[in-house]
């Protein structure tokens, strides 16, 4: 590579990179907690399934009758799903289409259902810390479309970091990748670092920057199809992206006796092996046009796309449409199932989800690195005293807001659990306030040794905390739980322990540079 194409490419990557280095610290280190959101959700709610996801088990005719003590059901879509590996399904009942329904019955819900207790939940009421850092990796507390769309073309500058990274470290990028000085000068030793972290996390880095701009902008990206080719109808869309189902029309012809879902469910699990179900829709309930969709997946260590659906006529279970999970595998299922499969990092067991947690965290050490880099680098005589000084105070303030993450995090699970139960305001309070403070008294200190390690000391001190404060709110300690073999509260102690343990090891580590 000629200079100057070399220098274009270094300045794209510097500039994009530090533009959007903030932000996507915090999706990183939100969504590296986020591959075990389930396992935080079960452990703050005390609830333990098992630890394979397996769909619905639940005897949907029980769920039914749970649900008809409540609600008048006749004339309303009814949608029961499981998203995640919890004890809750999701229910959505639809407006009812019935014109002669009283006012009180028309009004359509949602809510969460526990399978063991049969109480209802709304979505406030089932928030957990899980969900929390789950949906900021993806900025979604910001007002709807906003964060999507910033964390959306967050990762698409990433990906634009990426390959400007690759093109500039190309012709040497095997040799520095065995290149450590520790005893060189700070920025080489960030360079030899963010060089060797980046190649180890490249294609981690490389899947999550090209799913998180598809996840997030493609319904931006597909705009102008909506309006060109669907006349604005968003709906049609969605049923040719086999997101929903063409729409029942209701016959206003009430069946004197309701058929039994879990008799669909049982014919749809036989005829196809090792088919998990996880949403099933019942359309215009309790009408003679009822029809009932089972929809699922095989398991994922069977073949990696798997997905099915029937539809049944429930009058007479004649089959109104058929999806064999095994033969009918379209190129729109391998896309969306790829890029969920990918970017979830699901389709390989727990061992991967606790490697991608790793690389996450990898990646974050990469955009602090660059950051330091790009500081280390500016901060020569020759430079203007001001702009010096601006460079300082920025990387102060920017360390201060990222590294802060850690320590707030950590003691966000102990307040869940000392806040029982601990509500979606009290979580948003409890975790952007005190990051907010923390990250002001460390930015006010502007000491970026400072800032590095006692964010991790602190850290790594909340972290071991964890555990103890679990055992002391709910009585589940960690040898307790892994005696009941309930792995998913064991396995959120053991692994604060894990981590602590190792953010203290590196806290030791950090040694402050002689001048």
């Amino acid at each position: 590579m000629n200079i100057r194409s070399y220098n274009i490419f270094f300045h794209l990557h510097t500039v994009s990179g530090i533009i959007i280095s903030a932000a996507l610290f915090v999706i990183f280190f939100a969504g590296s907690f986020s591959f075990f959101r389930d396992e935080i959700a079960n452990w703050q709610k005390n609830e333990s399934v098992s630890a394979i996801e397996t769909g619905v088990t639940t005897n949907f005719d029980t769920v039914i009758d749970s649900l008809q003590k409540n609600y008048s059901l006749y004339g309303r879509d009814i949608e029961i799903a499981k998203h995640y590996n919890e004890r809750r399904l999701d229910i959505n009942l639809s407006a009812t289409k019935d014109t002669l329904a009283k006012e009180e019955d028309k009004a359509g819900t949602f809510f969460y259902l526990d399978t063991k207790t049969f109480k209802n939940f709304t979505y406030e009421q089932s928030y957990t810390l899980g969900e929390f850092l789950y949906r900021l990796h993806f900025f979604a507390q910001i007002q709807y479309p906003f964060g999507y769309y910033l964390s959306g073309f967050v990762a698409f500058f990433f990906l634009f970091a990426i390959i400007t990274g690759v093109l500039i470290h190309w012709d040497k990028i095997v040799s520095n990748f065995y290149v450590f000085r520790p005893k060189a000068k700070l920025k080489t030793i960030w360079t030899d670092a963010h060089t060797a972290l980046g190649v180890i996390g490249l294609p981690f880095q490389f899947i999550y920057a090209v799913t998180g701009t598809f996840f997030m902008l493609s319904l931006l990206m597909a705009a102008p199809s909506v309006a060109l080719l669907y006349d604005g109808d968003q709906q049609k869309l969605y049923e040719d992206l086999e997101y929903f189902d063409k729409p029942v029309t209701l016959l206003q012809q009430p069946l004197s006796d309701v058929p039994s879902v879990e008799k669909y469910i049982t014919a749809t699990k036989q005829q196809w092996e090792g088919f998990n179900v996880s949403h099933v829709h019942l359309y215009n309930f309790g009408d003679e046009s009822m029809q009932i969709a089972v929809e699922g997946e095989l398991d994922r260590s069977e073949k990696f796309t798997g997905n099915g659906k029937i539809i049944y006529q429930a009058t007479d279970g004649k089959i109104v449409y058929q999806k064999n999970p095994f033969t009918d595998i379209s190129y729109l299922d391998v896309v969306k199932n790829l890029m969920y499969r990918l970017h979830y990092g699901d389709y390989s067991g727990f061992s991967l989800r606790v490697i991608s947690f790793i690389l996450g965290l990898i990646s974050c050490f990469v955009i602090i690195s660059g950051v330091l880099i790009w500081l280390v680098a500016r901060d020569k005589k020759n430079i203007p005293l001001k702009k010096r000084k601006f460079n300082a105070a920025l990387v102060n303030i920017y360390l201060g807001i990222c590294l802060t993450m850690y320590p707030i995090t950590a003691a966000s699970f102990i307040a869940v659990k000392l806040v029982n139960p601990a509500s979606q305001a009290f979580i948003y309070q409890f975790y952007f306030i005190g990051w907010l403070l923390l990250a002001i008294a460390f930015t006010l200190k502007k000491n970026l040794y400072f800032t590095n390690k006692y964010t991790l000391l602190l850290g790594s001190i909340i972290g071991f905390l964890v555990p103890i404060a679990n055992g002391l709110a709910s009585g589940n300690w960690f040898w307790l739980t892994y005696k009941n073999e309930n792995f998913q509260l064991f396995f959120i102690d053991v692994f604060w322990i894990i981590l602590a343990t190792s953010t203290l090891l590196i806290t030791f580590k950090i040694k402050r540079k002689p001048a």
